[in-house]
């Protein structure tokens, strides 16, 4: 715009442009590593090129059940269709291999005493709902089998056994779909960020979980994984490598009590994978660390699991999870709308391994902290002194009647001294 009036030369522009874009480094950000464990607990996994696809077949059960719900209701629905339509060609079978569709029988039933199969069946229509009236026991009245024919009576219990076994195994399939474990851990929250911070003079990786339900889940436990590519020293290339982290919980059985939002901690020792990370190299990393809820339904019975997962980006360095369980009026009240929210405190920047070996550096730390804090509590005073002052100053301009007036003194000799009170 300067340069189109004339007011700075184009030349200098152009060339003060291309000192600028040389003076920015240029950087790159690094490919986003794919994650193992979503944030809503499903496992990132495609499987492909099975060619043993009859294994499924096998366990029908389990299959039917990790169906979607579109394709186990067409399931469901073709089943008792196809198991009707079935046994109805067998019963139309039945009444014409005993000449029951012949219209003759109607003339010789009127005149003689004809008994057929069953009643009222002279066409695959008619044996079409005949059959729905076995299986589902509907029983409207207009059509009965009778002792004519035994074999009638052999597709009858064979039907019924059939109608019993498909309404076993699909109510049974509804039921668990329904009833599954993971519905359940949609209750179960994360907090979506992870922390680090000082605890007990050691560096803690934390977390924070919840339970919306009033509902408990007994015998509750957790576990971290970490998981990472690691090459072996033979050159083996592990994409996937696994390692368990331990929980910090006084608890000897493991087990948390989960009738409030907890903060689970990792103490960051020796043996856990981010005893070399510092706060520079945390960025850098390329790892995932998995979490695992699981426990048993107070209501139902079932073991239920939940799961998510912290990549390097999502673990907040120096900071640490606000309280949100308050005690009112007797009742201890949980605020979930601070569930996610920290703050930043101070926390060395070093890894725990040069924690350990220097530990002036958290003295350091935490004295720096307490004089910030410091400074910062003496400009917020003297702010609001400030503030004050001009508030009062602005007060007495905006309202003369609070100016006191100056008052004169005569003295007996007649001089008058003015003061101002």
């Amino acid at each position: 715009m300067l340069a189109r009036k004339s007011i700075i030369p184009e030349e200098y522009v152009l060339a003060r442009i291309a000192a600028e874009n040389l003076r920015k480094p240029r950087i790159r950000d690094r490919p986003r590593k794919a994650r193992f464990i979503a944030k809503n607990g499903a496992c990132n996994l495609a499987h492909k090129n099975i060619r043993e696809q009859g294994r499924f077949l096998q366990d029908i059960f389990t299959t039917l059940v990790d169906l979607k719900w579109r394709h186990t209701l067409v399931i469901f629905t073709m089943s008792f269709l196809c198991s009707w339509l079935l046994f109805a060609m067998m019963w139309w079978l039945v009444a014409f291999a005993h000449g029951d569709m012949d219209p003759s029988t109607e003339s010789t039933t009127n005149s003689t005493k004809w008994t057929p199969c069953v009643t009222c069946v002279r066409s695959f229509t008619s044996a079409f709902l005949f059959s729905i009236e076995v299986q589902v026991t509907i029983g409207f009245g207009g059509r009965m089998m009778t002792e004519e024919c035994p074999l009638a009576i052999t597709v009858l219990i064979l039907q019924n056994i059939v109608g019993l076994i498909i309404n076993a195994v699909m109510l049974g399939c509804i039921f668990m779909k329904t009833a599954q474990a993971h519905r359940r851990a949609e209750t179960l929250i994360f907090s979506r960020q992870a922390v680090i911070a000082v605890r007990n003079g050691k560096l803690c990786f934390m977390f924070r979980v919840g339970d919306l339900r009033k509902s408990m889940i007994i015998s509750a436990s957790v576990r971290i994984q970490v998981v990472r590519k690691t090459t072996t020293p033979e050159g083996e290339v592990i994409p996937i490598h696994q390692v368990d982290i331990p929980v910090d919980n006084p608890i000897e059985s493991n087990n948390i009590f989960l009738v409030a939002p907890l903060i689970i901690c990792h103490v960051i020792d020796k043996r856990s994978p981010l005893y070399d990370i510092s706060a520079a190299d945390l960025a850098l990393q390329d790892l995932e660390l998995i979490v695992i809820l699981e426990g048993v339904v107070e209501t139902t019975g079932i073991t239920t699991q939940a799961r998510t997962s912290y990549v390097a980006e999502e673990i907040l360095w120096g900071h640490r999870f606000v309280p949100i369980v308050t005690e009112e009026e007797g009742v201890y009240a949980v605020d979930y709308s601070k569930f996610g929210n920290t703050v930043k405190v101070a926390a060395p920047r070093c890894s725990a391994r040069e924690l350990d070996e220097k530990p002036s550096i958290l003295i350091q730390t935490l004295q720096k902290s307490e004089l910030s804090h410091q400074n910062s509590l003496r400009k917020r005073n003297s702010m609001r002194r400030n503030n004050s002052i001009r508030r009062s100053n602005s007060v007495r301009r905006t309202n003369p009647s609070l100016i006191v007036p100056k008052v004169q003194f005569i003295t007996p000799e007649g001089s008058q001294s003015a003061s101002e009170t």
